[in-house]
């Protein structure tokens, strides 16, 4: 019997049973339950349980807050509930809530499983660079490489980890998320989009925020000079469509080819899309966002920073915060600075501009 065996069959049973949960992830502490019925979960029995710090329910979850060895608890109710980790009762997911919750719900199930791998990366990333600042080691040894590497790998494969869990979460094969932020990170087209020698066909949107070089086309249409290595969003989309896409196929492909024709042809409809229309379409959605709140911080400054600060813990309580991330980190891979999340932190009243900035580029160690 493992050590928390009773208090995960205490906690399916008053959850509503096997039967009521439609999939579980965990967070730091939590255990995020979707629930076909909320009401069959007993809350004021989970929040008196020995082991059970107190119930929440929000953004269409049903959150167990169990502590810092919820991964513990999660490996042991897992089992009881017949799931594959990260894995859901498709068949019976239920009603699916308004559209704010099912927002809030993708993008938790799209980052939570790969939270503390980034966390972790981070840290070594943000020691390597302080160590290297205090003349432990020079920033050109081998061991500040290896470092760097340690932390900037996930970060500069990110499609690759998004790809995959972004598949789990809209029901795609795995394995083809995998693919997809492979596809987006392929050196090949990304030294096209950086224009590694080659030369400028012409600019579109020229002398607004969506200017962009076009250095390539496909069959004609031009291609977007945008590097996707280290994004987040446009691969989150592509998978989405990709997801449609399979689904499509799978009603016409026969069976006997099925195996190798549906996941050819979603690639050769999903990539071309995701290259030429919906990366190029995400990143200029996240130039919107951060104009719209630099808009609003040019007016007043107190009144942005006071705003977004009175909300940001509630949101972080809730789990609502979760929207803000995905165009936070993304920005910071593409751009190496953000300014959607100034906001919420302090800064003087007359800052040098280089306070207007916060920047972590790949490989710089910054």
């Amino acid at each position: 019997m493992g050590k928390y065996e009773n208090l995960a069959r205490d906690i399916v049973k008053h959850v509503g049973g096997r039967e009521n949960v439609v999939s579980l992830t965990h967070c730091i502490t939590r255990l995020r339950f979707k629930l076909k019925d909320e009401s069959k979960g007993n809350d004021e029995i989970l929040k008196n349980m020995d082991g059970v710090v107190t119930v929440m329910k929000s953004g269409g979850q049903y959150q167990v807050v169990i502590g810092n060895h919820v991964p513990e608890v999660y490996a042991e109710v897992m089992p009881l509930l017949g799931l594959e980790e990260g894995g859901a009762d498709r068949e019976n997911e239920g009603p699916s809530g308004s559209l704010f919750n099912r927002a809030i719900d993708v993008i938790s199930g799209i980052f939570q499983p790969i939270l503390g791998i980034m966390a972790a990366c981070g840290m070594v990333k943000g020691l390597n660079a302080l160590f290297a600042a205090f003349s432990f080691y020079p920033d050109t040894c081998g061991a500040y490489l290896v470092l760097n590497a340690i932390g900037d790998g996930l970060f500069h494969f990110l499609p690759l980890f998004l790809g995959y869990t972004a598949a789990k979460k809209f029901n795609l094969k795995p394995m083809l998320g995998l693919v997809i932020g492979a596809i987006m990170c392929y050196p090949t087209v990304q030294g096209s989009a950086l224009s590694a020698g080659g030369e400028l066909l012409y600019t579109l949107f020229r002398g607004t925020m969506f200017e962009s070089g076009v250095y390539t086309d496909f069959f004609g249409i031009p291609m977007i000079a945008m590097d996707y290595t280290g994004t987040v969003i446009p691969v989150i989309f592509v998978v989405y469509f990709a997801s449609k896409c399979e689904k499509f196929f799978n009603k016409f492909v026969p069976d006997l080819v099925k195996f190798f024709f549906v996941p050819m042809l979603t690639l050769l409809a999903a990539i071309p899309a995701g290259f030429l229309i919906i990366g190029p379409l995400a990143a200029f959605g996240s130039a919107i966002i951060a104009e719209g709140v630099m808009t609003v911080r040019s007016f007043s400054p107190m009144l942005a920073g006071a705003i977004v600060g009175l909300t940001w813990q509630i949101l972080v309580i809730f789990g609502l915060h979760w929207g803000f991330i995905p165009v936070y980190i993304n920005n910071i891979m593409t751009n190496g600075y953000d300014n959607v999340m100034m906001p919420f932190l302090p800064v003087p009243s007359q800052p040098p501009q280089s306070c207007w900035r916060f920047s972590l580029r790949p490989g710089t160690g910054s």
